[in-house]
């Protein structure tokens, strides 16, 4: 293959498909890694308190929080996606005012996000099923996540999401990994040595996005005329419709999968909150678990898809291909492996956060259960990733409406009716079950589609 002109698209064009796949992807999987492990450090120092209600304050809040990634997605995965085709396209103009774009549409977002959740605050309590004991500490605890955060959380992910877009993807996992560890050193020093409890985890929280945002935008002022990536407001001023839709395109089914989680998430903690704290806690332990394999999988499909959007783009199905089934044998390893160790130390996982009896046993049963969900994780997760990357925004909707509104919000309920409180586990594998079989057929039906507009490049398609 000839060297590229620019040398910032050899590992997307000149890369070996391995060597591409894991430059990608091991930044962002290290980044969604730690991410995760500052969102159990919450659970963990707080956890330390060995008192349940500050450990079901942070559970209660936890689906706000889950809830910013409707504008992570909305703008994050929208922008990147095109970015990167039009990268692949060699369409900088369209590239710039997708990134301006990102930015100041991410950070108007978060604004409305935390006017909203401040004025709302006391419905919003009830919403997420907190009750005399739980409202004080969940509601100080989304105080300074929330009302103060919500601008540097969406805004250090859409950062990043637009930096990994053009193939700078250590520069990407580096600013959200120094929020992360900051995060992780003044947590036990806010919890523990300040004794602000729940409260001092969501200070730790705050000052750690803070961080990662200032280390961006200093990315961005350093690197000028190197990154490809605009927060020009300027850029505004010409956007085309076109660019717009193309965004939201892909960005609102993101978004709607990640809201369709959050209702999820809040069902089943709603389902488990009547049989007591210590099931509610070690249902928020579990989830946490599960969200290990969870965010490998975010990490590898948001990872691999600045490949194949410029791929697709660049009309490349050879290379496209190549690169999601090798990603995808890699993860199947991975899922597999972790979905045993799960299974065989439940009990001893759940210890390492609380050490309440109960809690441990409530909590060995259900990661039983939900770890059956962990092998299909990666044909879903990395199909969802590709129609995103290819700008098929209608099948990821499609797929997401599905997994949760068609299968897994009517499975809690019928199987906590069925098995109170034991059902709730396995509501997840059997959706996801159903979600990877059809899949199956709809990655084969996007591969044969790049191969049609390849072998006819007449055919333009537009974003």
């Amino acid at each position: 293959m000839a060297e590229s002109k620019n040398p910032r698209v050899d590992v997307f064009e000149n890369y070996s498909i391995p060597r591409a796949v894991f430059t990608l992807s091991l930044p962002t999987i290290a980044g969604s890694l730690v991410s995760l492990a500052y969102s159990m450090a919450d659970t963990y120092f707080v956890g330390l308190l060995n008192d349940p209600v500050q450990t079901a304050a942070v559970t209660l809040a936890a689906p706000v929080l889950l809830a910013f990634n409707a504008i992570n997605n909305l703008f994050g995965v929208g922008c990147s996606s095109m970015m990167s085709r039009a990268l692949g396209r060699g369409d900088l103009k369209t590239l710039r005012q997708s990134s301006s774009f990102g930015f100041w549409g991410s950070l108007t977002g978060g604004l409305l996000f935390s006017i909203l959740a401040t004025l709302f605050i006391s419905p919003l309590l009830v919403l997420l099923g907190c009750d005399a004991s739980t409202s004080a500490p969940t509601s100080a605890y989304l105080g300074w996540t929330v009302s103060l955060g919500a601008i540097p959380a969406i805004l250090n992910v859409v950062c990043a999401y637009m930096v990994r877009s053009e193939g700078s993807a250590l520069h990407a996992s580096i600013g959200t990994m120094s929020g992360c560890f900051l995060n992780i050193i003044l947590d036990p020093i806010f919890i523990m040595g300040f004794g602000m409890g729940s409260t001092g985890a969501a200070l730790a929280t705050f000052l750690s996005n803070c961080f990662a945002v200032l280390y961006f935008l200093g990315y961005f002022a350093i690197r000028r005329g190197k990154t490809l990536v605009c927060i020009d407001p300027r850029e505004l001023l010409q956007l085309k419709g076109r660019v717009v839709l193309g965004v939201f395109g892909v960005g609102v089914p993101a978004s709607v999968q990640n809201i369709l989680n959050v209702i999820g998430s809040t069902i089943l903690n709603n389902l488990a909150a009547p049989y007591g704290a210590a099931a509610l806690a070690a249902m928020g332990i579990c989830s946490k678990l599960n969200m290990i394999p969870f965010y490998v999988m975010m990490g590898m499909s948001q990872g691999i898809m600045p490949l194949i959007s410029y791929t697709y783009a660049a009309k490349n199905p050879k290379r496209m291909k190549g690169a999601f089934y090798f990603t995808l044998r890699i993860c199947l390893v991975c899922l597999v492996s972790c979905c045993i160790l799960f299974f065989l130390f439940s009990g001893t996982a759940v210890r390492l956060f609380i050490d309440d009896p109960d809690t441990i046993a409530y909590g060995s049963v259900f990661l039983k259960g939900m770890c059956f969900s962990i092998p299909l994780l990666g044909m879903d997760f990395l199909g969802l990733g590709l129609y995103q990357a290819v700008g098929m925004g209608s099948y990821a909707l499609f797929f997401a409406i599905a997994r949760k509104l068609l299968l897994e919000i009517p499975l809690m309920y019928l199987l906590n009716f069925l098995f109170p409180l034991f059902g709730l586990p396995y509501a997840q594998p059997a959706a996801e079950l159903v979600m990877a079989i059809a899949a199956v057929f709809a990655i084969r039906s996007v591969f044969a589609r790049a191969e049609r507009e390849a072998a006819n490049p007449i055919h333009h398609h537009h974003d």
